[in-house]
């Protein structure tokens, strides 16, 4: 991927505020500058707090009374905090709450016209307003966490105006879904969520019918950019997001403690 992508202090409001729209927790709470969802699930996006600036208006004091607000919530406390020199005065108070980092991810952006491009000529994926059965049993397919791709289906499906789309196997049953993923399309970006795709059916390009499917939407809501969030660890994943236009907007850990 190339470089570090810059984006306005608006953009990055916007791209955390849109990620919580869409892996919907079951509570959100927000102070100054933080987002603080709350959800029993395992899905890290729905119940880590997040600062909404990566400059040093985030007050390295807030932690105390983040980690306090997830006891109250009967959760383990748990932060999402970018990885940027800017946020590094958090360190400290971090360490202090006894929490630990993990999980690194990055989170890339792409322009739509980009991604279109990238997938010219390409079939795209079928849309569904809402989640059917049949694409929620591919997050409990074999290869999958069935307690965490449940987690991911209740959260997702919970979002609203998010448009879920499925690619199927066209030499096998025509109603058997192989691969899914999620489109959120809020404050103004293309959220690009869920992906999976059963382990019996990848490097067919289910992803990128999926991708273009959603990049065709964002298209016609005149949305210009898009953007995913990947576990550092998952490079396939990571190279054929690159090949389709993504770049490195930031990277993140998860702090979290017990």
């Amino acid at each position: 991927m190339n470089p570090l992508q810059a984006l306005t202090a608006a953009d990055i409001e916007a791209i955390e505020r849109a990620t919580l729209a869409a892996v919907a927790p079951q509570a959100v709470e927000e102070l100054p500058g933080w987002l603080l969802p709350f959800d029993a699930g395992t899905v890290g996006r729905a119940h880590s707090a997040v600062p909404l600036q990566h400059d040093a208006s985030v007050r390295a004091v807030d932690v105390s009374a983040i980690v306090a607000r997830y006891r109250v919530h009967g959760l383990a406390p748990s932060l999402r905090i970018a990885a940027v020199p800017e946020l590094a005065h958090l360190d400290v108070a971090l360490i202090k709450q006894g929490l630990k980092a993990t999980q690194p991810t990055l989170t890339c952006v792409a322009s739509v016209t980009d991604l279109l491009d990238a997938t010219r000529g390409i079939s795209p994926a079928t849309l569904s307003s809402s989640p059917s059965t049949a694409w929620r049993q591919v997050y409990l397919g074999e290869g999958f966490d069935p307690i965490d791709g449940a987690s991911r289906v209740k959260a997702l499906g919970r979002a609203t105006g998010s448009l879920y789309a499925h690619s199927v196997d066209s030499h096998a049953n025509p109603a058997d879904m192989v691969a899914t993923g999620v489109g959120s399309y809020g404050h103004g970006w293309l959220g690009i969520h869920g992906m999976r795709t059963l382990a019996t059916h990848r490097k067919q390009g289910h992803a990128s019918r999926i991708l273009r499917a959603l990049a065709l939407q964002a298209q016609e809501r005149a949305m210009d950019w898009a953007y995913l969030q990947v576990d550092v660890t998952n490079l396939a994943a990571w190279r054929l997001y690159g090949s389709l236009g993504f770049t490195l907007a930031w990277r993140y850990v998860y702090w979290r403690g017990r």
